[in-house]
């Protein structure tokens, strides 16, 4: 049986990988997409989409006990949690089956299978009705990633729950413990916290949201203790002694083990590559814990064989995997292509209160060598903030006392993950505090606390 031959094949239909199939077809490219489990991948199936509309839900859930406060009234709240998991799979499935016309649009072939690598250039695609072989010139690794799992403290869907059971709960925890305080433990935290749960959060490192500037961790911790987490930082959970309806933590902190018991623990301790099964190591795929090395293109040393997204490391993140899903398409086409940087991707968590961050924090500024100028602006300082009822908050921008660069700006508070995209942009352009200083920002709105932090940073801030 002869193999279908095609200029470019995407495996893995998540963000990076559609995009870059619907980027390859828009380049006149003949593309083809294999995907395992659920067109738009994690992301939209059981990641970023979903949890944004339980933590709305939640969100709500809030601002309805507060009703007093803006001068309304509301009796007899409750929720019911089987309907708030509904609509976040209704969410979720609306916008995987746009992916599936997205397709169709681009003229892109789907294969539903798992893909193997049996030579170069050559994809095998086990489907529900046999095996296809395909073979192509480039060949674009988007396969993702899944959540790790710690020895001993395996999740079995009743009492240990991996993000895919905390999105899709039986029943509604009542002590949790949350172990990991990255995006996807602090997330899931705020959301059960705010419906009701006991919750615990506990963290290895020194802080909560450890890859955030130390200054606003500090103020997010505040604030979820405010809240009535119990945040338990420099401590590790050493075993789970799993019982009838109850799970027994051995919380080791200062040197001393607590014995702590929960109904319900939320496993959020990382990920890991999918990498298995695929004949990486046969064709001399170089791996890294879990994760594809390559370059700063995607490519990963193997001629016509690039990787993308999660499975080719940090920053996990699906908008970092969507443009280089777009970078790689160009690249193979023989476009002008631009190579992603870290430090240029926004990272934001939808916790309550929200945070988001670019560039670098201040201690890692103060480590590469910059001479650097500091701004803050607090939200109880903004009009809009206190209109809102939001006046809890934070806005940090970093910059090089030389040459005026912004570094860096890091945001706690209402709204920051729409806001943080104007520091994004203003890096992009690489923009310097003269610019953001003669930039008029519209009343009353939150951005103008972005203006005024930066005003601070050269002692120049007008409401504060």
């Amino acid at each position: 049986m002869m193999a279908t031959s095609y200029d470019l094949i995407v495996i893995g239909a998540g963000p990076g990988g559609y995009v870059a199939a619907i980027r390859g077809a828009q380049l006149g490219m003949k593309v083809a997409i294999v995907e395992r489990e659920h067109l738009g991948g994690i992301c939209l199936n059981w990641g970023c989409i979903p949890t944004k509309a339980m933590l709305r839900s939640s969100e709500v859930f809030h601002l309805m006990h507060r009703a007093k406060e803006f001068g309304l009234k509301a009796d007899g709240i409750g929720y019911d949690l089987d309907a708030v998991v509904k609509r976040s799979r209704k969410v979720a499935g609306q916008l995987s089956g746009g992916i599936g016309h997205l397709m169709k649009k681009n003229k892109v072939t789907v294969y539903m299978g798992a893909a193997s690598l049996p030579a170069k250039g050559k994809v095998s695609v086990k489907t529900d009705k046999g095996s296809e072989d395909l073979t192509a010139k480039n060949i674009v690794l988007a396969t993702g990633a899944r959540a790790r799992e710690l020895p001993g403290l395996e999740a079995d869907g009743d009492l240990v729950w991996t993000y895919k059971h905390a999105l899709t709960p039986k029943r509604m925890p009542k002590k949790l413990l949350v172990i990991g305080s990255g995006a996807i433990g602090i997330e899931f935290a705020s959301f059960y916290n705010t419906l009701g749960a006991d919750t615990t959060v506990v963290e290895v490192m020194d802080r909560v949201l450890p890859v955030e500037d130390a200054e606003i961790s500090a103020f997010a911790k505040k604030s979820f203790e405010k809240q009535g987490m119990n945040i338990m930082q420099k401590a590790m959970v050493k075993q789970l002694d799993r019982g009838k309806g109850k799970v027994t933590a051995h919380i080791e902190k200062d040197g001393k083990i607590d014995k702590i018991d929960f109904d319900t623990v939320i496993s959020a301790v990382g990920i890991v590559g999918n990498v298995e099964g695929l004949g990486l190591e046969e064709l001399g795929v170089k791996l890294d814990r879990t994760h594809v090395v390559t370059d700063e293109f995607c490519r990963t040393g193997i001629d016509g064989l690039y990787a993308i997204g999660d499975i080719a490391g940090a920053p996990w993140l699906a908008h970092k995997a969507s443009h280089e899903g777009v970078m790689v398409a160009d690249l193979i086409a023989g476009k002008h292509a631009h190579p992603v940087k870290p430090e240029t991707i926004a990272g934001c968590t939808y916790c309550h209160p929200q945070v988001a961050s670019v560039g670098y924090t201040e201690a890692k500024a103060k480590e590469l060598g910059y001479d650097i100028k500091v701004g803050r602006f607090p939200f109880i300082g903004n009009g809009k903030a206190i209109a809102l009822g939001e006046p809890e908050g934070l806005v940090k921008t970093i910059f090089d006392a030389k040459t005026g660069e912004l570094l860096g700006a890091h945001m706690i508070g209402a709204e920051v993950t729409e806001l943080i995209q104007g520091y994004v942009v203003g890096r992009q352009l690489e923009t310097t505090e003269e610019d953001l200083m003669n930039t008029v920002f519209p009343h009353p709105t939150l951005s103008e606390m972005m203006h005024e932090s930066v005003l601070d940073a050269y002692d120049r801030v007008i409401h504060m």
